[in-house]
C-alpha cells in the first residue's frame, strides 16, 4: 500500500468532492490526482531524485505529497524558518532534489546541486490543467502510469526538530504511513460538510499525518498558512471547520486571546492537541472556552508516523464532569491506538508496530532485533492502561544521585496564578552533580519574585525538588511547533549562576 493508492481509492469513489482548500479556491479529489500525475511529469522531466518542499501549508503541499508518490521519489519538507546556513546544510544532504518554495530568490543560491528551484506559483501552474503539454513528450508518456513504488519505498523524509541534538532525517516508508492511516481511520467516514483545519507546518509529522488521514476519511483539508489566534478563530468560523489540531503553544495563545470569553465555534466537533507537553492550566481553560467541542490528546513521534496513544473526548468530558480519576488522567497521553505496542524498560518507552520506523537517513536503524524502537521518552502506565509521559530521558536531572523529572516541577510552577510558562533544567554543580534551575515567564501584569516562587514550590514539593535558582524571563525559547528548546534554557541558566 502507498500514499498514492489512498488518494486513488478516494478519487475513484468521490472524485467530484472538494478535497483541499476553500469552496472558492480548492481542488477536488480527482483534480488533486490529476495534478499529482502532472507533478510527477515535472519531477521526472528534471531528473529529480527527491522533491523538497520549503514553504507554508497551502494547496501546493498536497500536490507535492502525491506528485512525489506518483513519481516514486521521497518528499522532503524542510523548515523554511531555518537560517540560510542551516537550510543550505540540509539541502546539501540531498543533491539532485527539485526544490519547490515560496521564496525562490532565497533558496536558489542555497540549493547547490539541486535539480532545479521552482516557486510555488510556477509549481501550481505546471501541475495545473493542460500543463503536462508543456513537458517533454517522453516524460508525459512515462508518467501515464505511476511508478512501481511499493510499501518499502521511502515516502517522506522528515527532519527532527533538533531540540537536544543536531536534526536527523527520519525515514518514513509508504508502509509506515499507510499502516497508521488504515488502522486509525475509517475509510470515507467524513460527511461532505466536514472540514479539517491544518495549522501545523508541512515539515511537522502532524502536517503530513493530518493531510493523509483527512484525505482517506474524506474530510476537506483547510490550511492556515500563518497562525495567529484571531486568524485561526476566524477560519474555523467562516469555513465551518469540524476538526482541528493545535500544538500546545498555539492552543495557549488562543486561550489567552479569548481571555475568558467563549470561543464561539459551534461547528468545531473535535479539537486535537499534541506535539509537546500541555500544561493542565491551559487545558482546563480551553475546555471551558470551547464548551461542547470534543478534545483529543494525541501523543506520538515523527519516528512512529504520528500517534501512538490518544486521550479521547470521553476522557476529557469525564474530567469536566468532576470525575477525580478522569481529571488526574488529563495529564496522560491516553491509551494506545490499535496496531502498536509499548513497553516500559527502565522507565523508558519502547514502541513496536507496522507504523513505527525508527530509521534515520544515512544511519543504522535504531530498532532492536525484535523491532522495538527506543523513543527516549520516559513514562509509565496506570492500572487502566493510560500512558503518562514524564519527559525526555535526556532531560532527566540527576541531583545527588536522585533522578528528577523537570515536568513535575514545571507543573507545580504553572499552577501559580502569576506564571505563564516555566522550564526546569539541571545546571552543573560541583557538590550535587546538578542543581535545579528554572526559567519562568510571568503573565502580563502579574508580579512574583523568585523567592516567592521557590516558597510556592517548597509548599508542593519536597525540598530536594525545589529549584535552587529561579530566573524571570520575558519568554522561553520554543520551536515554531511548540517544543521547548531546553539546551538554550540550559545555556542561559548556566551563565546565570
Amino acid at each position: 500500500m502507498t500514499l498514492l493508492m489512498l488518494l486513488e481509492m478516494v478519487a475513484g469513489a468521490f472524485g467530484d468532492r472538494l478535497a483541499v482548500g476553500t469552496a472558492a479556491h480548492g481542488l477536488t479529489y480527482q483534480q488533486l490526482l490529476d495534478r499529482a500525475a502532472a507533478g510527477a511529469a515535472v519531477i521526472r522531466d528534471r531528473g529529480a531524485q527527491a522533491l523538497a518542499y520549503v514553504g507554508v501549508g497551502d494547496l501546493a503541499f498536497p500536490v507535492a505529497v502525491f506528485s512525489a508518490a506518483w513519481a516514486g521519489v521521497p518528499l522532503l519538507p524542510l523548515n523554511y524558518r531555518l537560517s540560510d546556513e542551516q537550510l543550505g546544510a540540509l539541502l546539501a544532504n540531498h543533491p539532485g532534489a527539485l526544490v519547490v518554495t515560496d521564496d525562490p530568490a532565497r533558496l536558489a543560491p542555497l540549493a547547490g546541486d539541486a535539480a532545479d528551484v521552482l516557486s510555488l506559483e510556477d509549481w501550481m501552474q505546471q501541475t495545473g490543467p493542460g500543463a503536462a503539454a508543456s513537458v517533454a513528450a517522453a516524460s508525459v508518456a512515462a508518467t501515464a502510469e505511476p511508478s512501481e513504488t511499493d510499501g518499502d519505498d521511502v515516502a517522506v523524509l522528515l527532519y527532527t526538530s533538533g531540540t537536544t541534538s543536531e536534526p536527523k532525517a527520519v525515514v518514513l516508508r509508504h508502509r509506515h504511513l499507510t499502516s497508521y492511516v488504515i488502522t486509525s481511520i475509517e475509510f470515507a467516514s467524513g460527511e461532505e460538510e466536514t472540514a479539517a483545519l491544518v495549522t501545523v507546518p508541512p515539515y511537522h509529522i502532524a502536517g503530513v499525518a493530518n493531510l493523509v488521514t483527512s484525505i482517506y476519511s474524506t474530510r476537506r483539508v483547510v490550511y492556515l498558512p500563518t497562525f495567529t489566534p484571531q486568524a485561526w478563530l476566524d477560519l474555523v468560523r467562516t469555513e465551518q471547520v469540524t476538526q482541528a489540531f493545535l500544538v500546545p503553544t498555539m492552543l495557549a495563545r488562543v486561550v489567552e486571546h479569548l481571555n475568558g470569553a467563549p470561543a464561539d465555534c459551534p461547528s468545531l466537533l473535535s479539537l486535537a492537541y499534541g506535539g509537546a507537553r500541555m500544561p493542565i492550566t491551559v487545558l482546563e481553560r480551553a475546555l471551558a472556552a470551547f464548551g461542547d467541542t470534543g478534545f483529543v490528546n494525541a501523543y506520538g513521534l515523527t519516528e512512529t508516523s504520528s500517534t501512538l496513544a490518544v486521550l479521547t473526548p470521553a476522557d476529557h468530558r469525564a474530567a469536566v464532569a468532576g470525575d477525580e480519576a478522569a481529571r488526574a488522567r488529563l495529564g496522560s497521553a491516553g491509551r494506545l491506538v490499535p496496531g502498536v505496542e509499548v513497553e516500559i524498560r527502565d522507565g523508558e518507552l519502547w514502541a513496536r508496530g507496522d507504523q513505527v520506523s525508527g530509521e534515520y537517513l544515512g544511519r543504522e536503524t535504531v530498532t532492536d532485533a525484535e523491532g522495538w524502537f527506543p523513543t527516549r521518552d520516559r513514562g509509565w502506565f496506570d492500572d487502566e492502561g493510560y500512558l503518562f509521559i514524564e519527559g525526555r530521558s535526556d532531560d532527566t536531572i540527576i541531583r545527588g544521585g536522585e533522578n528528577i523529572a523537570p515536568a513535575e516541577i514545571e507543573d507545580v510552577l504553572l499552577t501559580h496564578p502569576a506564571v505563564l510558562d516555566a522550564a526546569v533544567v539541571g545546571v552543573p554543580d560541583d557538590e550535587w552533580g546538578q542543581r535545579l534551575a528554572a526559567a519562568v515567564v510571568l503573565r502580563d501584569g502579574a508580579t512574583a519574585d523568585p523567592e516567592e516562587l521557590r516558597d510556592f514550590c517548597r509548599e508542593h514539593l519536597r525540598s530536594s525538588k525545589t529549584p535552587d535558582l529561579i530566573a524571570l524571563r520575558d519568554a522561553l525559547p520554543h520551536t515554531d511547533t511548540g517544543k521547548l528548546l531546553r539546551r538554550a534554557v540550559l545555556a542561559d541558566l548556566t551563565q546565570e549562576g
